[in-house]
């Protein structure tokens, strides 16, 4: 047993609480973290990043979802922690267990900074029926990680110019209040990091692997606050912000104080994106409207400027990928490549490339049963040696002043089993049957996921993990509302597809102990034709960097599975050529040849 646990039920004894609830969440509650706030890793060794931690004083679960079950298992061997399995048959109901493992009259402790307010009310509505208290006030993990633990990074804010954002600040802030009147609202409270960076077209670097800043923003009526600690500061962001008619609050806790203060009757919050502790603030007899704030939907469709640069930024990065691709077939014989150097050489790809700002994401280099751990991390402690045999996944994005990429893909490394070759094939063409898709404007990512998801399922398979994701221009390489998945609970929102929406199509198969693959470009939702049924939207493939023809088995393709195939490939073949050297260019002729 993991004596942080042993810790943590110390302190729960002092405080007299029952049971404890945390996860690797700040104030700002998004997806993304600096490591000082990795509480529920502090406490459990877990290092998904995405779960949550219950711990009682006889028992604990940690529930999460089917992009780390292998990884969790192996982590939380030996640590006295139970693995739930989020969307299994067999997992207990995080609530449900809460309430079976408190006695009545017991109490739930948590962080109240650090829990939606959303969330929070669905345990106490639930709790309260045992007569189980909830007592928010108890950030237990400071009082145990007081060595060791990371300080927040607080680094230089900066303006991304309008050539790239598409739109200045101040036509944001002006819709934004357009829109709140809409709603009859006269208040809006933003926490969310990249909600607050997309407003005011700025950029930060608190957050590894996501350009933006810790604050809070309060549009209450004519005055606007944004709530930033100083060291984020510079000359130039300062007057930018004044020109704006934003004041800065640099006391960042006084949003707090402004909040009890608020003037406006109705406000405008995100009860998934803001804390239970800051709602509790907000002053008796105001109406509160809580849904996706303005900021987060139009942040989701990107304007026709966002758009272009996004066809150039993804143009540098698959002109990087590719060369990848080529290199990685052409020195896999000498047996030298390992999973970290592999890393290495497409940074160093990719670097070399205009403009380019870091990785979206640390790069998922994963060789041969590595790849059935979707969100794998290699270690130079131990580099794993890529052999001529097999499959190898590479999973990766990249920033530039342009946008923000994310593509994955896996490659024969030598000879592949039937198996191996099969479930290629399956992958390879779910991805192209969603891209394919014609759908009425309005239609969600619940009803599109079946596009990629048919293979699998009439075979009895599937892979546990959503098909799409959005992605944030120069932001977060996770971005909601739009989703492409099956799975729908109280916390999901599948935003509907307009014009705009900038998703991921990643379908996968898993064969634990054995080999991983995954497939994935970006899409950017276009129209494609109306008549009297309606305005329909298509896809527009985003990604160009061919799938690997060593691992297609042809003989499981339907005829339009080979014409999407056939064409993909000579459109990667097209649009990458003209930046290869003549050598590249002989091998990606050869590799994009059609199948038959």
């Amino acid at each position: 047993m993991r004596k942080e646990l042993e810790r943590l039920r110390e302190e729960m004894k002092k405080t007299g609480c029952d049971a404890y609830i945390t996860a690797d969440c700040d104030d700002h509650l998004g997806e993304y973290t600096d490591r000082h706030f990795n509480c529920m890793e502090f406490i459990s060794g877990f290092t998904g990043g995405d779960g949550t931690l219950v711990v009682t004083m006889e028992e604990a679960g940690l529930w999460t979802d089917g992009r780390y079950f292998i990884q969790a298992e192996k982590e939380l061997k030996g640590s006295g922690i139970t693995l739930m399995k989020e969307g299994q048959p067999d997992c207990p109901e995080m609530l449900s267990w809460i309430c079976e493992h408190i006695p009545v009259g017991g109490t739930l402790g948590f962080d109240g900074k650090t829990i939606s307010f959303r969330r929070a009310k669905e345990l106490e509505r639930k709790l309260a029926l045992k007569g189980i208290g909830l007592s928010a006030d108890n950030d237990l993990i400071a009082k145990i990680w007081t060595e060791g633990r990371p300080a927040p990074r607080e680094e230089k804010i900066w303006i991304l110019p309008e050539r790239y954002a598409g739109k200045n600040a101040g036509e944001k802030l002006a819709e934004l209040k357009s829109e709140l009147r809409e709603k009859g609202a006269g208040a809006c409270l933003l926490t969310a990091a990249d909600e607050i960076a997309w407003l005011l077209n700025l950029r930060g670097d608190d957050i590894p692997y996501c350009p933006t800043f810790a604050s809070f923003f309060l549009m209450d009526g004519e005055q606007s606050t944004l709530y930033i600690s100083k060291p984020h500061l510079t000359e130039e962001t300062k007057q930018y912000l004044s020109d704006l008619g934003i004041r800065t609050e640099t006391e960042v806790l006084n949003v707090y104080e402004d909040i009890r203060a608020l003037r406006s009757d109705v406000i405008v919050i995100d009860d998934l994106q803001t804390s239970w502790n800051m709602v509790q603030n907000i002053p008796a007899g105001k109406d509160v409207i809580c849904s996706l704030t303005p900021a987060a939907i139009r942040k989701n469709r990107k304007n026709e400027v966002e758009c272009e640069n996004l066809r150039k930024a993804q143009q540098k990065d698959c002109v990087a990928v590719t060369k990848f691709m080529y290199r990685f077939k052409k020195e896999m014989a000498s047996g030298s490549l390992t999973e970290c150097g592999t890393a290495d050489l497409l940074h160093e790809l990719r670097a070399e490339q205009e403009g380019f700002l870091g990785e979206s994401f640390a790069t998922i280099s994963a060789y041969g049963e590595n790849a059935a751990m979707c969100h794998y991390s290699p270690s130079r402690e131990k580099d794993v040696i890529i052999r001529p045999r097999g499959l190898y996944l590479v999973d990766s994005g990249g920033h530039y002043p342009e946008g923000s990429t994310d593509i994955t893909r896996t490659w024969a490394c030598g000879p592949l089993t039937q198996e191996e070759k099969e479930a290629y094939t399956m992958v390879a063409c779910a991805n192209l049957r969603l891209a394919d898709a014609v759908f009425p404007k309005g239609t969600n990512g619940l009803t599109l996921d079946y596009a990629a998801r048919e293979m699998f399922w009439k075979k009895g398979m599937d892979f546990n993990h959503g098909t799409g994701h959005g992605v944030g221009y120069l932001l977060n390489v996770h971005e909601g509302p739009a989703n492409i998945r099956f799975r729908a609970n109280s916390s999901t929102v599948c935003d509907r597809m307009e014009e705009g929406v900038y998703v991921s199509d990643e379908p996968g198969l898993y064969v634990e102990g054995e080999f991983g693959i995954r497939l994935e470009n970006m899409l950017l939702v276009v129209k494609d034709h109306e008549n009297d049924f309606g305005q329909f939207l298509t896809f527009e493939t985003m990604t160009y960097v061919p799938f690997d023809r060593e691992a297609m088995e042809p003989s499981l393709m339907t005829e339009e599975d080979k014409r999407l195939y056939n064409t993909y490939q000579r459109n990667v073949f097209e649009k990458m050529s003209p930046f290869l050297t003549e050598e590249e260019d002989v091998w990606l002729r050869k590799i994009c040849e059609p199948l038959s």
